[in-house]
């Protein structure tokens, strides 16, 4: 069978109304695990014109200061007053203090290996981590391409450069596949936002998209266009308005663009807006973390991890490897050894990744960071499931 195709893999930037949503969720739990690690935290928001509705349940005794988190990102993203107004926009909230009851509120640091292994998971679920030899961080390029795009879009550099462009844009990558392996970019597609009295003309738009993006961000790709790639610049015109003020948002719209870009199996249940004892989530970061550790170690050229949770279980039921054929040894033994070097207990994940201290150890939080261009392959934010720290015991 032919292992010869066109994938593609899309992204966007921080000024899209979905990832408005994400940014919010996760700026709400590093606002609340900052002042009170121990916090039990799950958030949700949706956005239309001019109004943003968040969800909150909680159990903390930190202080919540929920709209102003929200009024201050959205003037960090720098929406114009007309599209989204930081100030006068409407907030609706809805929020259920679970604090009396003890919703999860549980220190780990002080519990020893065996009270871990009481923490059990409270929904079921089956994540999925993957890793590939196709880039230097091991994720599918792709996506890698397409948030390098995103990144730039989101630059103060560029924002300067091109004041008249919204935060609001979208990108796609498609690389052709040979025999499994990239072998050329077959076209790339950007889309952005301006306003109406600041529009340039298509030409210049293009032009300066061109030079001022997508030129700097493909100068150092794995692989370069060449004299077919096929480039899709605004291909429909200007795009007069953006963010908000023309389509809606909510949280976990875009799980695809937040691990693989669909190249790889995933859970479809949103990473941002939950504390780190939700498995759906630590999970994922889990499987990752391992899945790369498996590639890294030379164990196989790319690995798919599937951990598969029950409720009332800390550990999950289920650990099964798959590497399509680049295995150097069996599938199963790569699971053995992933259940001998990892601990994949909910409990335990969250203890080894530090996941409760994050936001309160780096600058302007942690997971907000992470709601834009992907929570895999993020070195460039440290994130711990990204540490290639098993090496040696998985060759072993």
């Amino acid at each position: 069978m032919s292992d010869d195709f066109i994938f593609t893999s899309e992204s966007v930037t921080a000024g899209h109304p979905d990832k408005l949503c994400d940014q919010v969720s996760d700026a709400i739990v590093d606002h609340v695990l900052t002042q009170d690690p121990n916090a039990g935290i799950n958030a949700e928001c949706a956005v239309a014109s001019g109004v943003l509705f968040i969800s909150a349940h909680y159990a903390t005794e930190a202080g919540i200061a929920i709209t102003d988190i929200a009024r201050d990102l959205i003037r960090e993203i720098g929406y114009p007053r007309d599209v989204f107004d930081a100030n006068a926009c409407a907030i609706m909230t809805s929020f259920m203090d679970h604090t009396d009851r003890d919703y999860r509120r549980l220190d780990l640091d002080a519990m020893d290996d065996e009270a871990l292994g009481r923490i059990t998971v409270k929904d079921q679920a089956t994540v999925f981590g993957y890793a590939c030899d196709q880039t230097e961080h091991l994720m599918p390029l792709p996506v890698t391409l397409a948030h390098r795009i995103a990144k730039a879009l989101d630059g103060d550099k560029l924002k300067r450069a091109l004041p008249y462009l919204l935060p609001d844009a979208k990108t796609q990558v498609g690389i052709e596949y040979a025999d499994g392996v990239p072998t050329r970019i077959h076209s790339i597609a950007l889309e952005t936002s301006q306003h109406d009295s600041e529009s340039p003309q298509l030409k210049q738009l293009q032009t300066d998209l061109m030079e001022q993006v997508l030129q700097p961000v493909l100068a150092d790709a794995p692989i370069q266009p060449d004299g077919d790639t096929l480039f899709f610049v605004n291909p429909d015109g200007p795009v007069i308005g953006g963010g908000p003020a023309v389509h809606s948002g909510l949280t976990g719209r875009k799980t695809g663009i937040d691990t693989y870009g669909e190249y790889a199996r995933h859970s479809g249940a949103a990473l941002s807006g939950k504390d780190p004892l939700r498995v759906d989530r630590v999970g994922a970061y889990a499987a990752r973390w391992a899945a790369k550790n498996v590639v890294a170690a030379g164990l196989a050229g790319e690995c798919e991890v599937q951990l598969s949770y029950s409720i009332g279980a800390a550990a999950p039921v289920s650990v099964r490897t798959r590497t399509y054929g680049s295995g150097k040894i069996d599938d199963a033994e790569i699971a053995r050894r992933l259940m001998r070097v990892f601990d994949f207990r909910v409990g335990a994940i969250v203890r080894d990744l530090r996941l409760r201290h994050l936001p309160s150890e780096r600058k302007r939080g942690f997971y907000r960071r992470l709601a834009c261009c992907g929570h895999m392959g993020r070195v460039d934010l440290e994130a711990p499931w990204e540490a290639l720290n098993h090496l040696e015991a998985l060759r072993d």
